[in-house]
C-alpha cells in the first residue's frame, strides 16, 4: 500500500464523532446572529426601521440620512456580538461567494481610534472587479465594480464579521453577479402575477416567488479525500473501479445516519440556527456516504442567499469533524449522484399559494390560471429552462439512471392530465349557465379532491407539480440557485403578461365576462402546451424518440445547451422584461462556455497526471515483481517453468497491453487539448473539449480500472471506492 493510502486510512480510522450538545431549543437560538426584524426594533429609531421594512415589502429606496441611522444600529449589535470586521459579501459569476474584510476600527488621530461604520460603508463599496469573470464587459485594466446593499436579504455575522448581502455590478452598471439579474426577474414576476391576482382578488398587491431547495451531498474523511489528487483538484473521481458493494441492496437510503455523519448534522444545524436558515430535513441518500438536507420554504431570494450561505457554512463545519464535503453532481462514478430540487411556487400578500386550490370555484380557477401559464412558459422555453441547469459537472447526471433527462418535460398526474383534457373541451366562446356550473362544479370544483389523491410522483421528470408547488429537479447540486431561478421566475412573467393581453382582448373587444375569457384562454394553452407534459419513463429510449417527434428539445452537452441563452427569442425576452440588457446576457454566456472548456482541461491534466505518475509507474513496480517471480520460477524449474508461471505470463502481458494504452491515450489526449487551445472562438473550442477531449477520459479510465483490479493491493496508490465510500 502506498505511504500516502496507508496514512490516510490510519488517519481516517482515529477521528471519532466530535460530541455535540445542544443547550437551547433552536426556536430560542433561531436567527440570533441575524440583524432580522426583532433586532432591528431594539437598535433602530421608528423612521430607520419603516426605511428598511418599506425597502424590503414595497422596493421603495433608502436615502442616506436613514441608512446613516440603519448602520449605526447595525454595528452597535454586530460589536455586542463580538464582530470586529464587516464585509459586502456578494456572489460573482465564479460560482462561489465573495468577502473583502474590513474592521470597524478607525483612528482619529492623537493615538485615538474609534468603531466606525457609516452609512456609506452600509450602502456601497468598490472591491476589484477586474480579476471576477466578466465576460468581456470590462477589461482588465478597468478594475472599478460596485457592491450595493441588498436590504431585503438581513445582514448576518458569521465568525466575527459582519456581513451584508450585496449586489455586484461593474462601473458602467452592468450585473456581474448571480443576484441583480434573480431580483429584477423577481420583480417582473411580482408585477405580472399580481396584474392577474385582480381578476380573482382586488386586494392583493403583491406576490411573492417561494423557493426550497433540497441539497444533496457526500461527506467523505477528509484525509481519504486529500489523498486523491482528482478529489482535490477536480471535487470528483477520475477514475476508480467500483466495490463489489455499491448501493445495490438499496440499504442506505433512509438508513440509521451514522454517528461521525450525525455529529456533523448537528453542528450543521445549530450554526444554520443561529444563521436563520430553517433547514428541517435531514437523511440517508441513496449512496453510501450521500446525504440530503433541506429547509422551510422561504422568498426566493432569501432562499438563494441562504443556500449559498450554507455551501460555504457545510465546508467550515467539515473541516472541524475531519470530514470532506463533496458537492459535485458525480463524484463516484457507477453511483447516484446528487442534485439540487429547486422547489418553487408564487404567494400573495394576502397569504395564498397561487399553486394551491382553495375552498371556491372562483379559487380554483385562480390556481388553474397559475397552473396551466406555468406549464406554458415551460413549453415555450424549455430550451432556455434546460440551459440554467448546463455546467460541466451537471453533464455527468442529467440522462443517467438516477436523475431526470436532459430533456424538460412537465409531470402533473393523471388526475390533472384528465381534468386539463376536460378544460380543452370547454365550448369555443361564451359559455352557457349550464355549461358553466357544470364546468365549475365537476370540473374545477373537484380540483381539491383530485390533488388530495395525486400524491405520486415521477423520478424521472425535471420539472414535476407535486401538490402545490412544482419541483425543478434537474438542477444540480453545485448550482447557484439564482441561475434556474432567474430564468424560471422570467419566463413565468412574461407568460402571465401575455395572458393577461389576450383575457383583456376577449373582453374588451369581444365583450366576454371575464370567467368566458379566462377559460377560452387556458383552453387554447393546454392545446398548445400538451407536448411538454409527459407522465412516462423519462429514462427510457422510447421517449427520446417521442421527444423528438414532439419538437422538444435534447440538448445532452453544455455547449449544445447553451446555445439558448444567446438565441434572438432569449435575449428580447430578457430586454423586455427589464431581467439583463444584450450585453449582461451575453457575458453570461461567454463566462459560462469558457468555464465548461477550463473544468475539462482541468480534469484531463490531472488525469494525465495520475494515469502516467501514478497509475504507469505502479503497474511496472507490479510487473517487475511478477518477473521476477518468473525468473525464479526458471531459475529452479528449468524449462518446465512455463508450466508453474503461466498465469504470471499473461498476467505481465495484460499489464503491458493497458500501460501502452493508457500512454497512447494520454498522448492522443494531450494532443487533443492542444489542437483545442489553438481555437480562438470560445465556443467552437468548447465543443471541441465536448467531442473530441472529454470521450478519451473514459478510455484512459477504462484501463486504470482494469488495473486496479489486476495489481496488488498493496501497490495501489490511490485511496479506492470501497475506502472512501465505506469508511465511517
Amino acid at each position: 500500500m502506498s505511504t500516502l493510502r496507508f496514512h490516510a486510512i490510519k488517519e481516517s480510522l482515529k477521528h471519532k464523532p466530535l460530541v455535540i450538545k445542544e443547550k437551547q431549543r433552536r426556536s430560542e437560538i433561531f436567527g440570533s446572529n441575524v440583524f432580522g426584524e426583532a433586532i432591528m426594533r431594539q437598535y433602530l429609531t421608528k423612521e430607520a426601521l419603516a426605511g428598511v421594512m418599506d425597502a424590503i415589502q414595497y422596493g421603495k429606496k433608502i436615502d442616506r440620512v436613514i441608512a446613516d441611522h440603519i448602520s449605526t444600529g447595525m454595528k452597535e449589535w454586530a460589536i455586542s456580538k463580538g464582530a470586529t470586521h464587516y464585509t459586502h459579501w456578494f456572489q460573482p459569476l465564479t460560482g462561489a461567494t465573495a468577502e473583502k474584510h474590513d474592521a470597524f476600527f478607525e483612528t482619529i488621530g492623537n493615538g485615538l481610534a474609534i468603531e466606525k461604520f457609516g452609512g456609506g460603508q452600509l450602502v456601497q463599496q468598490e472591491p476589484d472587479a477586474s480579476s471576477f469573470p466578466n465576460g468581456g464587459i470590462r477589461n482588465t485594466f478597468e478594475a472599478r465594480g460596485y457592491t450595493a446593499w441588498d436590504p431585503t436579504s438581513p445582514a448576518f455575522i458569521y465568525g466575527t464579521t459582519l456581513c451584508i448581502p450585496t449586489v455586484f455590478v461593474a462601473y458602467t452598471g452592468e450585473a456581474l453577479d448571480y443576484k441583480t439579474p434573480l431580483l429584477r426577474a423577481l420583480q417582473a414576476v411580482d408585477s405580472a402575477a399580481v396584474a392577474v391576482c385582480k381578476y380573482f382578488d382586488k386586494n392583493v398587491k403583491k406576490v411573492n416567488a417561494s423557493l426550497g431547495w433540497e441539497q444533496e451531498y457526500f461527506l467523505i474523511d477528509r484525509d481519504l479525500a486529500m489523498s486523491r489528487p482528482d478529489i482535490v483538484q477536480t471535487g470528483r473521481t477520475l477514475l476508480g473501479h467500483s466495490p463489489a458493494k455499491g448501493q445495490q441492496l438499496d440499504d442506505h437510503y433512509f438508513g440509521t445516519i451514522p454517528n461521525r455523519a450525525m455529529s456533523f448534522m448537528r453542528d450543521l444545524e445549530t450554526e444554520c440556527m443561529l444563521l436563520g436558515i430553517p433547514v428541517k430535513t435531514r437523511h440517508n441518500e441513496v449512496a453510501p456516504n450521500q446525504f440530503e438536507l433541506a429547509p422551510i420554504y422561504e422568498e426566493a431570494n432569501l432562499a438563494v442567499d441562504h443556500n449559498s450561505l450554507l455551501m460555504d457554512v457545510m465546508d467550515k463545519i467539515a473541516d472541524r469533524h475531519n470530514f470532506k464535503v463533496l458537492f459535485h453532481e458525480k463524484p463516484f462514478a457507477g453511483v447516484n449522484g446528487s442534485g439540487k430540487h429547486n422547489n418553487w411556487s408564487l404567494s400573495t400578500d394576502t397569504g395564498v399559494n397561487l399553486l394551491s386550490p382553495g375552498k371556491t370555484p372562483m379559487s380554483n380557477l385562480q390556481f388553474l390560471t397559475f397552473f396551466i401559464n406555468t406549464i406554458k412558459a415551460v413549453h415555450e422555453n424549455e430550451e432556455l429552462l434546460r440551459a440554467s441547469i448546463a455546467s460541466a459537472s451537471n453533464d455527468h447526471r442529467l440522462g443517467a439512471n438516477e436523475a431526470p433527462p436532459a430533456i424538460i418535460s412537465v409531470f402533473i398526474g393523471a388526475q390533472l392530465t384528465a381534468t386539463l383534457n376536460e378544460l380543452e373541451n370547454v365550448t369555443n366562446g361564451k359559455l352557457s349557465p349550464e355549461e358553466k356550473t357544470d364546468l365549475k362544479l365537476n370540473v374545477v370544483g373537484k380540483i381539491p379532491d383530485v390533488l388530495l389523491d395525486n400524491t405520486d410522483r415521477n423520478r424521472t421528470s425535471p420539472f414535476a407539480f407535486t401538490g402545490n408547488k412544482f419541483e425543478f429537479r434537474a438542477v444540480g447540486s453545485t448550482a447557484n440557485c439564482a441561475n434556474p431561478m432567474t430564468v424560471l421566475n422570467a419566463i413565468v412573467a412574461k407568460q402571465l403578461i401575455d395572458f393577461k393581453a389576450e383575457v383583456d382582448t376577449l373582453i374588451d373587444k369581444k365583450s366576454m365576462k371575464k370567467d368566458d375569457a379566462v377559460f377560452n384562454v387556458l383552453r387554447e394553452y393546454i392545446k398548445q402546451s400538451k407536448a411538454i407534459l409527459f407522465e412516462g419513463n423519462g429514462y427510457g429510449e422510447a421517449w427520446e424518440k417521442e421527444a423528438k417527434k414532439r419538437g422538444l428539445s435534447n440538448n445532452k452537452t453544455t455547449p449544445e445547451a447553451l446555445q439558448a441563452r444567446v438565441s434572438k427569442k432569449t435575449l428580447q425576452l430578457f430586454e423586455e422584461l427589464g431581467v439583463m440588457n444584450t450585453v449582461e446576457a451575453e457575458a453570461r454566456y461567454e463566462i459560462e462556455i469558457e468555464e465548461y472548456t477550463m473544468r475539462i482541461q482541468i480534469e484531463g491534466r490531472v488525469l494525465g497526471d495520475i494515469a502516467r505518475n501514478h497509475i504507469v509507474p505502479t503497474a511496472v513496480r507490479y510487473q517487475n515483481l511478477l518477473i521476477d517471480n518468473v525468473k525464479g520460477l526458471k531459475d529452479i524449474y528449468g524449462d518446465d517453468f512455463k508450466k508453474l508461471a503461466q498465469e504470471q505470463l499473461n498476467l505481465i502481458e495484460e499489464i503491458s497491453g493497458h500501460i501502452a494504452n493508457i500512454n497512447s491515450n494520454v498522448t492522443k489526449m494531450t494532443e487533443a487539448r492542444k489542437k483545442a487551445n489553438s481555437i480562438k472562438d470560445e465556443t467552437k473550442k468548447a465543443i471541441d473539449y465536448c467531442h473530441k477531449v472529454k470521450p478519451i477520459f473514459d478510455d484512459i479510465r477504462y484501463h486504470c480500472d482494469k488495473l486496479e483490479l489486476l495489481v496488488d493491493d498493496e501497490l495501489w496508490p490511490l485511496t479506492k471506492y470501497r475506502e472512501l465510500l465505506f469508511t465511517k
